[in-house]
């Protein structure tokens, strides 16, 4: 338990055989409850599992009413990380857990942070916090080059889909999320593939969830036997149209459906008249008509159509995103005294 609030950690698990082990064997004193999922590994993943819950629930009580602290679930088919998640996220809603944390089961995650990530949730700032390594501009260089261009493209595309302008970085993977919007939420639908954080930050939105970004150094160890799992030619594209499928549907349930909003349908005119002042361009090349200029200005209007709605979509959201920045420590700083003299001490630290 941590600060009165039962703590959870879903922790998925596919083909991490030599990793998983250390990650179960490191969980924080805290945490009353992990569930461990195998995911349809190839190797002894799930030998592995096993073998490592049973001595960690052999030298840690269960606590809070819990028979065991690791819980072992086994999928016999791949699912997805997404869906070894949602397996673990049902599981704590049926256990009553207050916060439920991920961290993957590769070993990538430092469980000496994991508080940093669940304290905004513990203290009410927000319903779901994540990760974000783009606040600590030093720490990307430990990030593979087409890793942060894959990113910085996805945060852009992701902020438009989900509505929350000011998060950044949506597939870092260590999160918390609270027992309140894990209900709020349709965890059930969540999306399975590699995309299911940026899908489960749309349902968040679309359940007036706040989410704080929290300052998240480069923990995270590429080193040269790192080997990603994902098959970029097949993400690419999935995850590309589940945004744009997110994006109308959000757009359809929160602005026109619950309450309507005039920028949701600018963004459908903008999109529609960008469209056909594309046509119009594809024509004057095809046919070569010295007099179809016109297409530039038709152009040009949806394109500001589309803009202005972005405008008043970040307006309508812009409660809904905080950060949570890392208090400096100790930082000196001169001022002056009554006195007139010129004293040293410590800059108080924001309270964000």
């Amino acid at each position: 338990m941590y600060h009165e609030h039962t703590i959870g950690v879903v922790i998925p698990a596919y083909n991490e055989e030599g990793y998983v082990g250390e990650v179960i064997e490191t969980l924080p004193s805290f945490v009353d409850r992990a569930y461990v999922i195998d995911d349809g590994s190839t190797d002894d993943t799930w030998l592995e599992i096993t073998e490592y819950a049973t001595e960690y629930n052999a030298t840690h009580p269960g606590t809070n009413g819990y028979d065991a602290r690791v819980v072992p679930i086994q999928h016999k088919v791949n699912r997805g990380v997404g869906g070894a998640i949602k397996t673990g996220y049902l599981q704590a809603l049926e256990d009553g857990i207050d916060v439920t944390a991920v961290m993957g089961g590769d070993g990538q995650m430092d469980p000496d942070v994991l508080t940093k990530f669940i304290d905004p949730v513990v203290e009410g700032k927000a319903h779901y916090a994540k990760g974000n390594r783009f606040m600590k501009f030093e720490t990307l260089d430990a990030m593979p080059r087409f890793r942060l261009f894959g990113n910085t493209i996805l945060s852009l595309l992701t902020k438009v889909s989900s509505g929350y302008w000011s998060i950044s970085d949506p597939q870092n993977g260590y999160t918390a999320i609270s027992q309140e919007a894990l209900q709020r939420v349709d965890i059930d639908g969540m999306y399975e593939y590699y995309g299911y954080c940026n899908d489960l930050l749309v349902r968040l939105n679309l359940a007036d969830c706040r989410v704080a970004d929290v300052v998240h150094s480069a923990e995270t160890v590429y080193g040269e036997d790192w080997k990603s799992h994902i098959n970029y030619s097949a993400y690419v594209p999935k995850v590309s149209y589940m945004l744009l499928h997110r994006f109308l549907w959000r757009l359809n349930q929160k602005y026109i459906l619950k309450d309507f909003r005039p920028f949701a349908a600018a963004y459908y005119l903008g999109a529609g008249v960008t469209g056909l002042g594309i046509a119009k361009l594809m024509a004057k090349l095809a046919f070569r008509r010295e007099n179809t200029d016109s297409w530039f200005f038709t152009l040009l209007s949806g394109i500001v159509l589309i803009l202005s709605a972005m405008v008043l979509d970040r307006m309508e959201n812009e409660d809904m995103g905080v950060q949570v920045r890392e208090a400096p420590t100790s930082l000196p700083t001169t001022s002056i005294s009554k006195n007139g003299r010129t004293e040293t001490g410590p800059i108080p630290a924001d309270d964000d």
